[in-house]
C-alpha cells in the first residue's frame, strides 16, 4: 500500500535541494517525508521571504500556443503601449475578455521571464517536443509545487517502477509540503483539486504520463536542446526535476 511511504532519504533530499549542507538532514532517513521533523532551513535551503508553495499554479496548463506569442514579445523588448496593443487591442492570446487575456499574458510572461533570450527562442522557434519542454522547464522553474513533486513523488515511482501516479499521491505529497513548509497557505479542498489537475495536465502536456485519465507513466526524453539551454544558464534544480525518468 502506498499512503506516501516515500522515504525521505539523504539521496532523495539532496536530489531536490542539493546545497542542503545540515548535518541533520542525513538523521532523517528512516522518517517518510509525510514525517519528517526538519526545519525549513534543513529542507528548504533556498527559501526566500513566503513560502514555497503558491497556489499560482491554477491558473492553467503548459499554454504552449500562447507563450510562444509572449516569448516573441519578449524577444522584441516591445514597450509597455505596445505590449497592451498586443494583448488587449490585437488580442493575440486570443481570449474571450480583455482581462482574461490580461491575466493570461501576466501569468506566461512570469514564467518565462527569469529563463532568458535563449529559453524564449526556444519556446518561440522551437518545434514540438522542443517548445512544449521549455515551456515546462519555465513551469518547473516557476513553481516549486511542479518541480518538488516532480522530484520527489513522481521520481519515487520512476525508481520503484511504479507504473502510475494517483489522486492519493498528490493528497499525501500536499500534506508533505505543509510539512517541509508551515508558511503554505491553507488551500480548500476545491483548490487543492485545481492544483492537482493543473499538476497532472502538465504532465500529460509534457510526456511524462499517457493522459489525465489513465495516470500513467511513460518513459520520456527531455530535448537536449532544451537540457543544453539549462544547463547554459546553470539551472541545476530545473534540470534534476525534469530528468526523474529512467
Amino acid at each position: 500500500m502506498w499512503a506516501f511511504q516515500l522515504v525521505c532519504s539523504e539521496r532523495d533530499i539532496n536530489m531536490v535541494w542539493p546545497d542542503c549542507e545540515d548535518p541533520s538532514v542525513g538523521e532523517t532517513s528512516n522518517n517518510t517525508l509525510r514525517g519528517a521533523q526538519s526545519t525549513p532551513k534543513e529542507v528548504m535551503p533556498n527559501q526566500t521571504n513566503g513560502p514555497r508553495y503558491r497556489a499560482d499554479i491554477t491558473a492553467g496548463s503548459l499554454k504552449v500556443t500562447e507563450s510562444r506569442r509572449v516569448a516573441d514579445l519578449l524577444l522584441q523588448e516591445v514597450d509597455a503601449d505596445s505590449w497592451a496593443d498586443a494583448i488587449v487591442k490585437r488580442n493575440i492570446l486570443q481570449a474571450r475578455t480583455p482581462a482574461t487575456a490580461r491575466r493570461l499574458a501576466r501569468l506566461i510572461r512570469s514564467r518565462l521571464e527569469p529563463m532568458g533570450r535563449e529559453l524564449w527562442k526556444l519556446v518561440r522557434d522551437g518545434k514540438g517536443a522542443v517548445a512544449t519542454h521549455a515551456v515546462f522547464a519555465a513551469a518547473v522553474k516557476q513553481s516549486p509545487l511542479l518541480g518538488d513533486f516532480l522530484g520527489l513523488v513522481v521520481a519515487d515511482q520512476y525508481r520503484r517502477f511504479g507504473k502510475t501516479i494517483s489522486n492519493k499521491m498528490f493528497a499525501d505529497y500536499l500534506d508533505g509540503c505543509r510539512e517541509r513548509d508551515p508558511l503554505m497557505p491553507a488551500w480548500t479542498e476545491g483548490t487543492q483539486v485545481r492544483i492537482r489537475s493543473s499538476v497532472f495536465q502538465m504532465l500529460a502536456q509534457a510526456g511524462y504520463i499517457e493522459s489525465t485519465r489513465s495516470l500513467e507513466l511513460q518513459t520520456i526524453h527531455i530535448s537536449d536542446q532544451v537540457i543544453d539551454c539549462l544547463k547554459g544558464n546553470r539551472e541545476d534544480y530545473v534540470i534534476r526535476c525534469l530528468q526523474v525518468s529512467p
